[in-house]
């Protein structure tokens, strides 16, 4: 999402200041954006810029100094050593790093305070109708825990599709439930797959996408669609942590423009899909198709909203799911900043400013 600053500069100058040290005046409406948008400002899509409006900042000075206020130590030091092995001019890339190493690391959460008291009721008096999507592997054991949170829903107008891959294979288990469940069969050990043929095969406007080995309170359901009424946003993406009684992090404890798309936890409009088409096969025994469908999602134009009321506990078991089937973590998964510094790096020029207009 391309923030227009001189749409919204009223809306946000109370709150952030404007950082004059830059070299290009560019480069300080882009920190100002940036600023912004991560401290939980959501624009208005209608007031935004398109990708052929959008500004690059060439300068190095300007470039190193926002990398240095917004990432960690380390990845400023990364960018300096890639920027020597690609043959740029070392004496002044020494003086640009060694000039800006000295600037303060910024950690702009909540600047606003974007959790809105209006009332959203229109979307639960609708009752539309949920799909909630389920891939498992050998974890009939925390399957059962699942279904359990799902009978205690406090919104009732869903249907759950699961996809079981499991080996054996245990049909009664699914008899004992009070819920609307659509069981697929499926022999192939398949992640992407099993979350393809879930959706093809659902009947609801929104898609839930859900893990198999995950804890979520009774108001998840209702929580997803409120924040998608209240944004009128087209996936709310909820939060996750691995800890019983942990709380969430200063970034995850308020709504705001989410770099982060997973799979465990979203809810995403039926036309999110029929617009950018199902997740990547060529993802399969890897853990990264959920970012590439919401870089798809977010280049189409859709907004992904962090939602902090969307909580989900993630046991990340040991046994079954993507571990059975051999998956390996990619470097990029490890790394939860990576998104924005690829951006950063991945142009024509080593590193630019361009996706924070």
């Amino acid at each position: 999402m391309l923030l227009d600053i001189e749409k919204h500069n009223d809306s946000i100058t109370p709150v952030c200041q404007f950082d004059r040290s830059y070299h290009e005046i560019s480069s300080s409406k882009l920190d100002y954006a940036y600023h912004a948008l991560l401290g939980g400002f959501i624009p208005d899509c209608d007031n935004c810029l398109q990708s052929d409006d959008v500004m690059e900042v060439s300068d190095v000075n300007d470039n190193y100094r926002f990398i240095r206020k917004y990432f960690a130590l380390h990845w400023y030091i990364y960018t300096y050593i890639l920027r020597l092995f690609t043959f740029n001019n070392p004496f002044f890339e020494t003086w640009y790093f060694l000039k800006n190493f000295r600037v303060n690391r910024v950690f702009p959460y909540k600047v606003f305070d974007s959790s809105s008291t209006a009332v959203c009721e229109y979307i639960l008096s609708c009752q539309p109708l949920v799909s909630i999507v389920i891939p498992t592997l050998n974890r009939y054991e925390y399957l059962r825990d699942v279904l359990i949170d799902l009978e205690r829903q406090d919104y009732s107008n869903f249907e759950v599709l699961i996809c079981d891959q499991s080996n054996p294979f245990d049909e009664l288990f699914y008899k004992e439930w009070k819920l609307d469940i659509k069981l697929i069969r499926q022999e192939q050990k398949a992640l992407w797959l099993a979350r393809n043929t879930c959706i093809m095969h659902s009947k609801g406007d929104f898609i839930l996408l859900f893990d198999d080995d995950s804890r979520v309170e009774p108001d998840w359901i209702r929580q997803h669609l409120i924040c998608l009424e209240r944004y009128e946003s087209s996936i709310s993406a909820g939060v996750t942590h691995t800890l019983v009684g942990h709380g969430l992090s200063p970034k995850e404890s308020y709504f705001h423009l989410s770099d982060v798309f997973d799979t465990g936890n979203a809810m995403v409009k039926r036309e999110v899909f029929e617009k950018v088409g199902l997740f990547d096969r060529q993802f399969e025994k890897q853990r990264m198709g959920d970012g590439e469908f919401g870089l798809r999602a977010l280049l189409a134009g859709y907004q992904l909203i962090s939602n902090p009321f969307a909580k989900r506990i993630h046991l990340k078991v040991e046994t079954g799911g993507l571990r059975q089937m051999g998956s390996w973590v990619t470097l990029l998964e490890s790394i939860s900043e990576i998104p924005v510094l690829l951006c950063l790096l991945c142009r024509t020029s080593p590193f630019h400013l361009y996706h924070i207009v």
